[in-house]
């Protein structure tokens, strides 16, 4: 809110009724930055009712707000400062940092619930034996996360959101979000290969959202939201470029999309220890099933298949990660715009 103090808008208060509605009716017009995701809303709760005690308590309640979140961002605004330098804008890095240029990060993971919010399971491993990991980042992981849990035969074991690709050990979102970490938001999906096929989860990541859109994702800009895609073995590897040209080709056959596909493959052996992906903190674990949560994604989907399995995948991988969800599903489930923010919590029953 340039030039618009906390001082100022109680100096607006007035005497009664007329002062507070007034003050209510301007605050309709102030753009507020609201945490903890890095995009604005504007506040619409403009008082209506004549000039009366109840409407004089109504415009107080809206000023509250108004004031509320303005000092919020003053601290947002801070913590940035005291993170990086003048070259980190609220929107993130349009740049990749090099390793000199990282934050120190920490040794200790953040803490997180030992619980999957949503499927009840464990949150870290030791994972069950037969369980698969794929590693991904396609935009805000809010919304990321839940299309992968909520996907059908109860071949998700687990999922969980971090930071991914970076150079600074257990960054904290602001960290993150300041671009000096060199991290992605991403999410680390535990599946059942008999259940589900990575090649199911992979079509999922490349449908439910663009991947043509550099250095960010819809209204989330910055090298935090950058899409990419962490394998773990040469055949991962094989599968995600194999994938990457066939679903190039056919953004661009039908002329969606931003221009060529940006999405970085990277091996998790290029990464000390193997460690690709942090932990991020608790709330953001399963965010959108929990109580007051924003319902926020910002993904674009461009509503174009992958193209057909057999048409891509290498021939020698094709037995091993055939699909197990038929085309029917992907026709009533597959992604679209805002199918995540109105979808319930609970996996997809199907057939």
């Amino acid at each position: 809110m340039p030039g618009f103090g906390l001082a100022f808008l109680l100096s607006r208060l007035g005497d009664g009724a007329r002062g507070a509605s007034a003050l209510a009716k301007r605050a309709t017009a102030v753009r507020l930055p609201l945490r903890p995701r890095q995009t604005s809303i504007v506040a619409t709760r403009a008082a209506k009712e004549p000039p009366t005690q109840a409407g004089s308590k109504r415009s107080l309640a809206t000023l509250a707000l108004v004031a509320g979140a303005f000092r919020s961002t003053k601290r947002r605004e801070q913590r940035l400062r005291r993170i990086g330098s003048s070259r980190v804008a609220l929107g993130g890095m349009m740049r990749m940092i090099s390793p000199d240029e990282a934050l120190p990060g920490r040794e200790t993971e953040l803490p997180i619930s030992s619980t999957h919010a949503v499927l009840g399971t464990p949150m870290k491993g030791p994972w069950p034996e037969g369980m698969d990991m794929f590693v991904f980042a396609n935009g805000c992981f809010w919304g990321s996360e839940k299309g992968v849990w909520r996907l059908p035969g109860g071949g998700i074991y687990a999922t969980a959101v971090g930071y991914a690709g970076g150079f600074t050990p257990n960054p904290t979102y602001e960290e993150a979000c300041s671009g000096l970490t060199g991290h992605t938001e991403a999410v680390k999906v535990v599946f059942d290969p008999e259940k589900i096929s990575l090649v199911d989860i992979l079509r999922w990541f490349w449908e439910a959202h663009d991947p043509t859109q550099g250095m960010g994702q819809g209204n989330d800009r910055g090298t935090q939201y950058r899409s990419g895609l962490y394998f773990f073995n040469d055949e991962q590897r094989r599968i995600f470029e194999a994938s990457k040209a066939a679903y190039d080709k056919a953004l661009q056959g039908v002329n969606r999309g931003r221009g060529p596909i940006t999405t970085e493959i990277v091996a998790a052996a290029d990464f000390p220890d193997n460690q690709v992906f942090y932990y991020a903190e608790d709330y953001h674990q399963q965010y959108l099933a929990k109580p007051r949560a924003r319902p926020y994604c910002s993904a674009q989907p461009q509503v174009v298949a992958l193209p057909d399995f057999e048409s891509w995948c290498p021939e020698d991988l094709q037995e091993k990660y055939k699909p197990k969800l038929t085309e029917e599903f992907w026709q009533q489930h597959g992604p679209t715009p805002h199918c995540v923010i109105m979808a319930p919590n609970e996996p997809i029953l199907f057939p």
